[in-house]
Parts: structure tokens; sequence; C-alpha cells
């Protein structure tokens, strides 16, 4: 079981990652909450992780904290919900956030993520509920640009808008859906962002939507 990774961050492609440890690369699938905390590229970053295999593959999944892993184990242990799902989740929600809607019972904030239908929201209240309540965790910063690298092209901003739109559709968003919530943030946001904001106001667009 591989439980913890820490190394330098040499490519981001949200929601994956390619973290080398010492000369061996990793590749990692991780939340956009994780995406939205970690360092700048060639950077050193830690991570916690959980090992998933499957008869067709072995995937890596991180996380910027344990409590966040926590939720995750949590999740998959659920009846109907699998890593791809969990990650979807852990995208669309913080850890707070999300047991708030347990908390409130609030199945229709969870149906508004990808996958998640109204008979697996009601469940996931039911078996999760009790399971959750003492764990905590401190608000994740909110994501600020370094202001070091920030895009002055419209070619960089296709690239940005193509890599958000790319990471949302990975987390399980229609193509339409996804094109329309990274146009309608980048109308919001102006042409200085990176891809993780963009992919971030999208994300609170359609949850919150």
């Amino acid at each position: 079981m591989i439980g913890r990774l820490k190394g330098e961050i040499i490519e981001k492609q949200p929601p994956q990652l390619l973290i080398d440890v010492q000369g061996v690369g990793y590749e990692v699938e991780a939340s956009m909450n994780t995406f939205f905390r970690l360092p700048e590229m060639g950077q050193q970053v830690v991570l916690y992780t959980h090992f998933v295999v499957r008869e067709d593959a072995q995937l890596l999944y991180g996380f910027i904290d344990k409590q966040e892993r926590s939720l995750f184990r949590s999740l998959i242990k659920a009846n109907g919900v699998g890593p791809k799902m969990a990650i979807s989740i852990l995208s669309g929600m913080t850890t707070q956030e999300f047991i708030g809607c347990l908390q409130r019972e609030d199945a229709a904030a969870l149906t508004r993520i990808p996958g998640v239908g109204k008979k697996t929201a009601e469940r996931l209240i039911v078996e999760l509920k009790d399971k959750l309540k003492n764990l905590q965790q401190a608000e994740p910063a909110d994501f600020q640009l370094t202001g070091n690298d920030l895009p002055d092209t419209a070619q960089h901003m296709a690239g940005y808008r193509e890599e958000a739109e790319s990471a949302l559709v990975s987390l399980g968003y229609k193509p339409v859906q996804a094109t329309k919530a990274v146009a309608q943030a980048e109308q919001k946001l102006g042409a200085d962002v990176s891809s993780e904001e963009l992919i971030r106001l999208a994300l609170k667009s359609m949850i919150s939507g």
C-alpha cells in the first residue's frame, strides 16, 4: 500500500498529476480541492494517497490532507460509490461542505454532482451521516494566483480554457456543460487567470446552480 508521497510536481493536467519521487514518476489523480491547494510546478509537495487495484488498472489517488483521504475512503465504502464518483464529490465540495450536506440532509445539493442521482444522494446521507460527524477539517484557504506567470495572450487563454473543459469532462460533466460553465467563468474572471481558477469558478456555478 502506498500511503504517502513526497516529491516534485513535474506535470499538472487536472485532475491528473505526475510526481517525481527520487527519479520515479508517480501518476496520481486528485480532487480539484487538492489541486487548488498545490504549490507551483517544480516545487515539493506531500500527498496522502490511496491505492486502488482493479483487474484492468492500478490507480493512485492523492489528497492534500488526511481528512480528505478519510472522506474519500468513507465514500468508496458506500453502496454504489466508486473512486471516480468520490473524486467528483470532493471536487465539487470541500470536506466541510459535504459534511454540512449530510447534517442538513440536503440531497438536492448532492445531486448536482455528476453521477449522483437522487437515490445515491439519499443513500449517502443515510450511510455516512453518523460516521462522519467527528470528521473535522479547517476550511482550505482560497486559491490565489501567484502573479508570476499569468497568461497574456489569446493562445494562452485557449489552452487554459481547453484544460479546464477537459478536467470537468474527466470529473463526469457533459462536454456541453463544461464548455458553457468555463465560458461563463472566463467572462466573470477576465483574461489573466489560470486553468485552476477557471475550473474552480465553473465547478462552483454548477454545484450551486
